[in-house]
């Protein structure tokens, strides 16, 4: 069996990976991250009650040697890497702990790791916000230009990865995925949020009236563009993941209130636009679809229909959950 550690096995992006993983079977996996497990309800992987998964409660900041000394002792050939501190507004507010995790402790990692003959590939789970505003062919080689915080400790991470690849050959594969949703998502996302609140009778705010264009994708899409990657991404490489097409996030939510059987322009305002929003967010995943084979399969509407099923299957439990983002250090 292939080894595999996960390291944020508890975000959304990571634990459907483990899901996939599970799935596929012939994958030994270990997860790693800084939160006690979820419930259910967030972690797909769990309704299989797998024993080819194991969960170790570890943080990059402040546990690093502990990862470092449970790594010596695994041997893991894969490694994925989804951890991250993820939200664009509250970066603001807290610039260094952002780079902390996403530049800081990256960089420990891969120094760590670039000393180590038993890997085979290091994937790292990147963001097209490092970009700043995406629009037209945005390809691989785009260079660098974040509007935020948070995407600048992001590229500072990325950048420090590829000096590894550069002067150690470190075996890098590097993901830049589009807006990714679906069921067990954060209830705070615009998707499951705008759900809740059609079915709850309250007001959608859209930012700048919702004018944005995002690229969104459902999550199993991504996780076998990422699982693609592990498997016959060249090392030192960048790969997009993206749908077809963008959307304006006032798109986006009147096609939720439709489903929902709702009127948009009664659940929904027009608000103050975010500091940093990016105009665009699309770009070209023509590489992925061409060096690994992959393309997305989940359509927005069918995509939209199972995150909206799983809502509904979960309500009880889902209703009484806090839907604000809430920041941890």
């Amino acid at each position: 069996m292939k080894k595999v550690l996960v390291i944020g096995s508890n975000s959304f992006s990571g634990s459907d990976f483990i899901d996939l993983l599970l799935e596929k079977g012939g994958y030994a996996v270990t997860g790693i991250s800084r939160s006690p497990e979820k419930s259910g309800i967030f972690l797909p992987y769990k309704k299989r009650r797998s024993p080819d998964f194991r969960f170790h409660q570890l943080d990059l900041n402040s546990d690093r040697e502990k990862i470092f000394g449970l790594l010596g002792r695994l041997k893991p050939g894969y490694i994925v890497n989804f951890a991250a501190q993820g939200e664009v507004a509250p970066s603001w507010d807290n610039p260094g702990q952002w780079f902390e995790t996403n530049a800081v402790a990256v960089a420990n990692l891969g120094n760590f790791l670039r000393k180590q003959g038993w890997l085979k590939k290091y994937i790292h789970i990147s963001t097209p916000e490092v970009y700043g505003t995406c629009s037209g062919t945005v390809k691989e080689d785009f260079p660098v230009n974040p509007s935020t915080p948070y995407a600048a400790s992001k590229a500072a991470g990325d950048l420090f990865l590829f000096t590894l690849v550069k002067n150690y050959g470190f075996p890098l594969v590097m993901i830049r995925s589009t807006n990714v949703y679906g069921a067990h998502q954060q209830l705070f996302k615009i998707i499951p949020r705008s759900i809740i609140y059609a079915r709850s009778n309250k007001v959608i705010e859209l930012h700048g009236g919702g004018k944005a264009v995002k690229s969104y994708i459902q999550i199993r899409d991504v996780s076998r563009g990422e699982l693609l990657a592990m498997e016959k991404g060249r090392g030192g490489e960048i790969y997009h993941l993206s749908p077809d097409a963008g959307i304006p996030v006032r798109a986006l939510v009147k096609i939720i209130c439709k489903k929902m059987r709702v009127d948009f322009k009664t659940a929904s305002r027009d608000v103050g636009e975010r500091l940093g929003q990016d105009a665009a967010y699309v770009i070209d995943s023509g590489k992925a679809r061409a060096e690994l084979g992959w393309a997305p399969a989940i359509s927005l509407e069918d995509g939209l229909t199972g995150t909206i099923d799983w809502i509904e299957k979960n309500w009880e439990a889902i209703r009484k959950l806090p839907l604000a983002y809430s920041h941890k250090k």
